[in-house]
């Protein structure tokens, strides 16, 4: 299993790093597909508890989010998000066999519109000025915290931190992953000409709020009765069990940089 998680992430890590530093509409390209991804899984596993929701309104939801960032003078989200709605509540009437129609028809925008949301932020990190360098600050500090959390709290984890949603997380792991956030942001100064409190500051916060992603999509799958959001990536799950931490924290990395930073 690990060797085929190293693997995959060998292959993997390269084309975010082109994609990365290339921008523009290859990254928007890039993110776009990683978002349907992810959106598909969501949508599957409701289909595994039963549901049926649309899978093409999920998908509008989401890429009405990305466009509206990655064309944000033109301030398209609240047109398309008022459009979508309608249109997919006026569908929803016409789906006889659904048991559940209110349901169905809020799990498109639930997935779609969350997924889709939080993923425009990553581009919204790419598009601010040294936007490459921010993305990766964000990413590493999601990446330290995972790390440094998964090694504490199996060496040193014994307060359990939320076992109602998360058996196998402790405080322990939660201290040690903020650690590596700001571990993984700090090494990104090395890198980049970014002033290093900063850089420290989004490792922080990311690593806070990254647990609570992650939590959310555990429920979700709990809720489905799955293990993983789907088998996509060899020895990793789905994509959503590799974006749920990175859900929150960029959101929260690109606000503090708008509001506080630049």
């Amino acid at each position: 299993m690990l060797k085929t998680r190293i693997i995959a992430a060998l292959i993997l890590l390269p084309v975010v790093v082109i994609l990365a530093q290339l921008g523009g509409w290859y990254f928007f390209g890039g993110v776009t597909l990683i978002t349907l991804l992810a959106v598909w899984e969501f949508n599957r596993m409701m289909q595994v508890k039963g549901h049926k929701p649309s899978l093409f309104f999920a998908f509008a939801f989401a890429l009405a989010a990305l466009l509206n960032i990655q064309f944000s003078e033109q301030g398209i989200l609240t047109p398309a998000f008022s459009l979508l709605f309608i249109l997919s509540l006026a569908w929803q009437l016409f789906q006889a066999k659904s048991s559940a129609p209110v349901v169905d028809w809020a799990l498109p925008i639930a997935g779609g519109a969350y997924i889709g949301l939080a993923m425009s932020h990553l581009v919204g990190l790419r598009n601010l000025p040294n936007g490459v360098a921010w993305v990766w600050v964000a990413l590493f500090s999601v990446w330290g915290a995972d790390t440094f959390a998964y090694f504490a709290g199996r060496a040193f984890g014994r307060h359990k931190f939320w076992p109602r949603h998360s058996p196998k997380k402790t405080w322990e792991g939660i201290f040690g992953g903020v650690v590596g956030g700001m571990v993984g942001a700090g090494l990104m100064t090395l890198l980049f000409p970014l002033p290093l409190m900063h850089a420290l500051t989004i490792g922080a916060l990311a690593s806070i709020v990254g647990p609570f992603g992650d939590l959310s999509i555990s429920m979700m799958k709990r809720y489905a009765g799955v293990k993983d959001s789907s088998h996509l990536i060899p020895g990793h799950g789905g994509v959503l069990d590799r974006i749920d931490s990175a859900l929150f924290a960029v959101i929260v990395t690109f606000y503090y940089l708008t509001w506080v930073v630049i």
